[in-house]
């Protein structure tokens, strides 16, 4: 399978510290924890590594600070095979995220600073303009400013790119957002988050893909867990049932893992059904492996799992 078309992700980079202990710390208090990990995260930056190690050609637009944490995202993409087009910004930091994790539950408190990101702006967007009209396929999600997201789906849009907006984490968005998306990718909360419908099925899947569709999106693929997928367009509306690659070691990162497979499937010219299956297969076996950006699987491997 050949790289196909260019993509393009704009998102946010963040370092994730992770610290496991019994409970969280009192204020004031100081406590003993049994771990700590630090690691990429993001979700553009996860989407872009995900589409990376699948053989996309993908360039990942950003802004960085200039310290360690900014170092550490360039190698991470440098090994995922991720072309970066970065706007450096000394004036703030790069992004970073506390986590901690409840050591019985596995439950998780969390605080982003996306630092350097937030500062994105439609003018950084504007500036980008060549390369976002270059894609075949465009992503972003939201953990970046609205107005900036919205710029990039309208210049994509204009030049013809195939547009997905993976409106994560929920947020409420612009009306006018919606007719720019080819594909809009919300979990379960999100899609409730976005139509006021409740998903705890396949049928309620559908109700809220059609209130999005009422909204002006070309397409919805609503993912659902350990449900799979479910693609809902006009024409047509077909549930991809989940792809079990072995036991499920964690599922943070899964999302990201699905909007990176499927975009790098769109950009080859793969149909969207079986693009969404694709994408299922990237997914699982990205959560049969801890972390998020290690977790992403190969080419080779996603291949293989859909030939079983």
């Amino acid at each position: 399978m050949a790289s196909g078309k260019p993509v393009v992700i704009l998102g946010v980079f963040v370092a994730d510290t992770a610290y496991r202990a019994a409970r969280q710390p009192r204020m004031g208090e100081t406590i003993l924890g049994t771990s700590f990990t630090l690691g990429p995260g993001g979700k553009g930056s996860n989407q872009a590594v995900a589409a990376g190690r699948l053989g996309a050609d993908i360039t990942f637009l950003t802004r960085l600070g200039l310290d360690p944490f900014a170092d550490m995202a360039r190698q991470t993409w440098k090994q995922a095979g991720v072309k970066s087009a970065v706007i450096d910004t000394p004036e703030s930091y790069t992004g970073a995220a506390y986590i901690f994790v409840e050591e019985a539950s596995g439950n998780n408190a969390i605080i982003v600073s996306p630092g350097a990101a937030m500062l994105i702006s439609p003018a950084d967007i504007e500036a980008h303009a060549g390369l976002i009209g270059s894609a075949g396929v465009f992503v972003t999600q939201l953990e970046q400013p609205v107005e900036a997201a919205l710029r990039a789906l309208e210049i994509a849009r204009g030049a013809g790119v195939t547009t997905i907006l993976n409106p994560a984490p929920a947020a409420s968005l612009p009306e006018r957002i919606y007719t720019l998306c080819d594909y809009i990718t919300p979990n379960e909360t999100e899609a409730e988050e976005l139509t006021g419908i409740k998903v705890s099925t396949i049928g309620d899947a559908r109700r809220a893909a059609d209130s999005l569709l009422g909204k002006g999106v070309g397409a919805v693929i609503i993912t659902l867990g350990e449900k799979g997928a479910l693609l809902h367009d006009a024409s047509r509306s077909d549930h991809v049932p989940v792809v079990n690659a072995g036991p499920v070691v964690e599922t943070t990162g899964a999302g990201d893992a699905f909007n990176g497979g499927l975009a790098a499937a769109l950009a080859k010219g793969v149909e969207p059904l079986q693009a969404v299956r694709f994408a299922c297969a990237v997914a699982g076996i990205s959560v049969t492996r801890p972390g998020t950006a290690p977790s992403m699987p190969s080419l080779q491997e996603v291949e293989a799992l859909l030939a079983d």
